[in-house]
């Protein structure tokens, strides 16, 4: 899928890092961790919403929680009541501990009326006086043992460079030749930083593999320059020698070692929470309209190159977008599958013919931002102007997969833990691929049902699984799992059967069917049955400019 990037996150030290993807806006649900002020201090009468709409987020194939400021309102889509909290209390959603099952797994849109000369800072304790009214929140802040890895100079000598504590720190990617294939390596620089500094951005420069909070544990006082250069891991097998992971360009080139650990860290402690909301008041749609749909202002439509590749930006009040088909376009604003049945019809041009397109909206001094759901209704009409696109959804008896059990090998949950699906693994546990970097892919889930484990394949495995998945295996209660296997793009074999019987990978790889049978004694099996899809009517090659 094509991304579209309004800024940067590899190096950004804000708290809340926002990124740019699938062309459009989706705010992080991690916030950066905070040792002190975790909790809004009472100095008076806490700052609250003018009001307040809350329900429950409308079911999809993928949900990715996003917040952002629009005008005079803060909204939050598909937000887990876990990242709400993190959010009012400036921590990670993964740092606040206790709570029912639920806290990760349902999701919530909360459209709020600020008060004038609300900040990104101001808003937090808004947050925190919503959830404690609107959910009867009670938590408390803590700490607590939590996963995170040790920073040790390895085999004794640092190779970092004396930096001038007297300048100004600075981390920054350097840009490498363009290419027509995949990044190979992934370089920063950074300048004048303390080991304080280091270890909050080793985090952000290198996310895959360092997927925990970093400890200082060098010994190293004032300020170093360094370059470090590595792999992206979803690249590392296909590099082979010439591939070097994260933890292996510390060592080599500056003299530094992660470990896996354990340490005290700051956290926030759920007592209760209330999963349904209390209602919105009787006069909401009156305070809180729907605020009117955007519009592009001028549209640019030009026919791209067939090598042409992908790319696309927003600046401002300004989308530019190249190298793309109606095809992609469209499942991209429908919030649809990357590619797979669940988009049926139109003529051939449409998945062959690459587009560009610049295009300015209309939005005058003192608008409300531009984001993610705005510019999806913008572009569905733009594409219905310009290249006379008609759509409707229907069901399709297609391929599809149930969810059935063979010979269950997954662990009972316990009754209170929380329901949650993560890439990485359990603490303490170690991660195989470290050992074996052809599992590329690993993913733990805690307390979760075969119907919500069925119901998350689709959005979570694109690349094997393009159509929704049913639970058929019979099983009561919820698990405890873990599957290591390979994406579905890195493996050498690419023929993988549902059935499991997949001739072995070459490279060392496994298929997500396979992991699923092997690892768990379920099994994805295939059956046909109507699926919803959307279904293109009409489209034309676009209008004149």
């Amino acid at each position: 899928m094509f991304h579209i990037r309004r800024m940067a996150c590899l190096t950004s030290r804000s708290e809340c890092c926002v990124s740019v993807w699938k062309g459009f806006v989706a705010a992080a649900a991690t916030v950066a961790v905070c040792a002190t002020t975790l909790v809004a201090q009472d100095n008076g009468p806490a700052a609250r919403f003018l009001a307040v709409d809350v329900h429950p987020s409308l079911p999809s194939i993928s949900p990715e929680a996003r917040a952002g400021f629009k005008g005079d309102r803060y909204t939050l889509r598909d937000m887990t009541m876990s990242a709400m909290i993190a959010a009012a209390y400036s921590m990670r959603a993964s740092d606040v501990n206790g709570g029912p099952n639920w806290l990760d797994w349902n999701r919530y849109d909360v459209i709020a009326k600020l008060p004038p000369g609300t900040t990104p800072n101001t808003v937090r304790p808004m947050m925190e006086a919503m959830l404690r009214e609107r959910f009867s929140l009670v938590a408390h802040k803590g700490s607590k043992p939590m996963p995170a890895f040790a920073l040790t100079v390895w085999k004794g000598k640092s190779k970092l460079k004396a930096g001038d504590p007297a300048a100004p720190s600075e981390c920054k990617s350097v840009q490498q030749p363009p290419s027509d294939g995949p990044q190979l390596y992934v370089e920063v620089s950074c300048v004048n930083e303390s080991m304080d500094r280091i270890v909050q951005d080793l985090r952000s420069m290198a996310g895959a593999y360092v997927t925990e909070p970093v400890v200082d544990q060098t010994g190293l006082k004032g300020v170093w320059n360094f370059d470090i250069k590595w792999s992206p891991r979803n690249q590392l097998v296909q590099e082979g020698a010439d591939g070097i992971s994260f933890f292996d360009a510390l060592e080599k080139q500056l003299g530094l070692h992660l470990e896996a650990a354990t340490a005290p860290l700051p956290v926030i402690i759920v007592d209760s929470v209330n999963e349904k909301p209390t209602p919105n008041a009787a006069d909401i749609e009156k305070v809180l309209p729907p605020l009117p749909p955007g519009e592009f202002e001028v549209a640019v439509i030009k026919p791209g190159k067939p090598d042409e590749q992908e790319n696309g930006s927003i600046s401002g009040d300004q989308m530019k977008l190249q190298g793309l088909t109606l095809d992609q376009l469209i499942r991209a604003v429908w919030r649809l599958p990357d590619d797979g049945p669940m988009l049926n019809g139109g003529p051939d041009w449409i998945r062959k013919d690459k587009w560009g397109m610049i295009a300015k909206a209309a939005k005058a001094a003192g608008d409300p931002e531009l984001d993610e759901d705005d510019l999806f209704v913008m572009v569905q009409k733009l594409l219905e102007d310009r290249f006379k696109l008609a759509v409707h959804t229907e069901d399709k008896t297609m391929d599809a997969y149930n969810l059935v059990a063979v010979s269950p090998k997954m662990k009972k949950a316990d009754p209170g833990e929380r329901t949650r699906c993560f890439q990485g693994t359990l603490p303490g546990a170690k991660d195989p691929r470290q050992e074996h970097p052809e599992l590329n892919k690993l993913r733990t889930c805690e307390g979760m049902t075969m119907a919500q484990f069925a119901s998350t394949i689709q959005g979570q495995q694109p690349g094997y699984v393009k159509t929704p998945v049913i639970d058929k295996t019979g099983l009561e209660g919820a698990y405890d799992f873990t599957l290591s296997f390979t994406g579905a793009g890195k493996l050498k074999n690419p023929v993988a059967k549902a059935e499991g019987d997949a001739a072995a990978d070459p490279g060392g790889g496994m298929s997500f069917f396979d992991a699923v049978q092997r690892e768990l004694g379920l099994k994805l099996q295939p059956v046909r049955r109507p699926v919803s899809v959307l279904v293109i009517d009409h489209a034309e090659k676009p209008t004149e400019n």
